[in-house]
């Protein structure tokens, strides 16, 4: 779902000449890092916060050889994770910026927000409403950085 919704905003993009195939590799890859994590509401076994699956997926794809793909898995948490917010908010992460920085990465961790782990909801997408209600437990900043992308990326008018 998150790879299809990457799609159709990059295809809103054409003047900015998207990677398609990146695209559609990370966005298939961005939670891999999920199998290590514990959260059993998701059907998660593993042992670690599920907080920290971007990072862990990270090192999964690093070494596997794919270093572009794995920055996608450690940058689409929230809307992207500022060092600040991980000290403020004493997550189990190590202390850097881990917000998107190429178009792909964006595009991606912006699909990612439509849709749900839960598996009754996997293919329903959010509304944007939805989205901006829980972003906003997470900080007002986060919120408002997916709300920059809507108009960015072609969501709304």
């Amino acid at each position: 779902m998150v790879a299809e919704k990457s799609r159709q905003v990059a295809l809103r993009l054409p003047e900015l000449q998207p990677d398609f195939d990146f695209i559609f590799e990370s966005a298939m890859l961005h939670d891999i890092g999920m199998i290590h994590t514990h959260a059993p509401g998701i059907g998660c076994t593993g042992k670690e916060p599920y907080i920290k699956h971007g990072i862990l997926g990270r090192q999964m794809l690093e070494k596997e050889g794919w270093p572009q793909h794995a920055l996608v898995c450690e940058r689409h948490i929230g809307t992207g994770l500022t060092k600040e917010i991980i000290l403020r908010h004493g997550l189990p992460l190590p202390a850097r910026d881990m917000r998107p920085q190429s178009l792909e990465e964006k595009i991606i961790c912006f699909a990612d927000k439509f849709y749900s782990k839960n598996r009754n909801y996997l293919e329903k997408e959010k509304s944007v409403d939805q989205i901006v209600h829980s972003l906003k437990k997470h900080g007002q900043e986060v919120a408002e950085q997916f709300q920059i992308w809507l108009r960015e990326f072609k969501e709304i008018e």
